[in-house]
């Protein structure tokens, strides 16, 4: 088996066309646009090549076939017990010596920089995009998210990965009963004349953003792993999240004018890009305007929910569930809700997912690989 390195022009389509010859007959599947693909691998777009590296292999047989696929990267900012290394963009044939070969080409390549263990299928930047293996819920991705065959996790578990940590992902049908005590906390909230709620408008993005940001950075701050936001950062985040926005799906709850809660909910984008075969140019762009104009979307995607701590654990969240619910069951075609994925270290999100009623729809899991094969395993600490 050869092993190319991707450079070229024809190498790179190549890598972005191998996953979709893989799932030709599976009606799920849904081909990332090539664009985020390639923005991974471009260190004039990806930060993370300023304190790591990433290379692209293709894996091709005698006849001169291609039966696999591979990224490896390091990350000096990955922080572990050990230096620790990713794989990710995997993709392989269902075979066993095939994935072998495979994963110890990218175990070679780490060593060799001085990493101890590999974690994958993971992303070269955030966790929010292409991050883990999908090992239940084998129907059509989210947006950014990792989609797999069932045979991929034999691939990895029989090789001697053992799951680092799980990703749950959540979600229910909008127009599924809300529970009595959502609506009991919805008439309880409803008679401070101080509280009301307001949906966002992309008239006053900025000043959503601002609000979102006083309520995440006071809502997460005491999570292990939560993070500050400038008001810049939050702006430029709804700039681009802008041509996608529906007004009628995110919430935010205010005392008098300050805000104490949000949740933000956008279209699950894959429903519009599923038609565009994973490109984006001047006709795709065209052609997804129309079918964002004259198809409907029924899928929306929970992508943030918080309370600022004082008004925690007093029944706002069943106020804004119950606010928004009625609303946008009126007024948009939505019918399914899931959330983006939630690790299994975290049991404080888990209990957020839990009270909004949801179920389990999804799993996919973060996989890791010691190299050291007498060191004990680890899970994920946690949070």
């Amino acid at each position: 088996m050869k092993v190319l390195k991707v450079v070229s022009d024809r190498h790179r389509k190549e890598f972005l066309d191998f996953p979709a010859r893989i799932f030709s007959h599976d009606k799920n599947y849904i081909r990332p646009l090539d664009k985020d693909v390639e923005d991974v691998f471009d260190s004039k777009k990806n930060r993370n090549f300023r304190n790591g590296e990433s290379e692209r292999f293709l894996f091709v047989n005698d006849q001169n076939e291609t039966v696999g696929k591979i990224a490896v990267f390091i990350n000096k900012k990955y922080k572990q017990k050990q230096p620790t290394g990713g794989i990710g963009f995997f993709d392989c044939v269902d075979d066993q010596k095939t994935a072998d070969c495979i994963f110890d080409f990218a175990k070679n390549w780490l060593q060799e920089r001085g990493m101890e263990a590999m974690d994958g299928p993971i992303n070269f930047g955030e966790r929010d995009k292409f991050w883990g293996l999908l090992i239940e819920g084998f129907f059509e991705p989210l947006y950014g998210m990792n989609y797999h065959a069932p045979y991929y996790k034999q691939l990895f578990e029989n090789y001697g990965f053992q799951i680092y940590f799980n990703q749950l992902c959540f979600g229910r049908k909008v127009h599924a009963p809300v529970a009595e005590n959502f609506l009991e906390m919805h008439r309880r909230v409803s008679e401070n004349k101080n509280i009301y709620a307001k949906r966002l408008m992309v008239k006053e993005l900025e000043k959503f953003a601002k609000d979102f940001t006083q309520i995440y950075n006071k809502a997460w701050s005491r999570h292990g792993e939560g993070k500050q936001l400038s008001e810049v950062q939050t702006l430029k985040l709804f700039k681009t999240l802008k041509p996608v926005i529906n007004e009628h799906i995110s919430w935010f709850i205010y005392e008098n004018e300050k805000p104490i809660a949000m949740w933000m909910n956008i279209p699950d984008l894959n429903q519009w890009f599923k038609y565009l075969n994973g490109k984006f140019g001047i006709w795709q762009k065209l052609k997804w305007l129309w079918i964002k104009n004259f198809k409907k979307n029924k899928k929306m995607v929970g992508l943030v929910f918080g309370i600022v701590p004082e008004w925690q654990k007093k029944g706002i969240d069943g106020y804004m569930i119950w606010e928004g619910t009625k609303h946008f069951r009126k007024t948009t075609s939505f019918e399914d809700y899931e959330m983006q994925w939630i690790g299994d270290f975290n049991p404080k999100m888990l209990a957020i997912a839990e009270n909004l009623e949801t179920g389990v729809t999804r799993k996919l899991a973060t996989y890791r690989y010691l190299f050291d094969r007498t060191k004990p395993f680890e899970r994920h600490e946690m949070l």
